[in-house]
């Protein structure tokens, strides 16, 4: 028997905040910052092609999305102001990026560092 796919009953982006709110049909929901949506984008430019090539994103702490389009029934294409919109994010992508958050993001902290980077701060709202 296959597995049921996920899919989204709700999405909302919160520009102010930096946050894409997603809901799923699992029951799940998640609070996504738009930097690690865009330092996880599923884009070869980030990923690479293959294990061992992927481009640790800096400078990511600012970024916001600017608009989200449907692609077919199955993803999205998010938009960033940093002009980066070369990402599909599946929504198996979107589910999974969710249930991993903490270490995907601890992981992701600890590369920064590995690398020398410090994030800076975001400023004051």
């Amino acid at each position: 028997m296959a597995e049921k796919k996920v899919r989204p009953t709700d999405i909302k982006l919160h520009q102010k905040s930096r946050v894409l709110e997603i809901a799923f049909d699992d029951g799940t929901h998640f609070k996504l910052p738009c930097e690690y949506l865009r330092v996880f984008s599923p884009s070869a430019e980030v990923r690479g092609h293959g294990p061992g090539q992927e481009t640790l994103q800096v400078g990511k702490e600012n970024v916001n999305i600017n608009a989200i389009e449907p692609v077919g029934t199955y993803a999205v294409c998010l938009f960033f102001d940093d002009g980066h919109s070369t990402g599909i994010y599946s929504w198996e992508w979107l589910h999974h990026l969710g249930v991993n958050f903490d270490k995907l993001w601890n992981d992701y902290l600890a590369r920064l560092e590995q690398a020398g980077v410090q994030r800076k701060p975001q400023p004051a709202a």
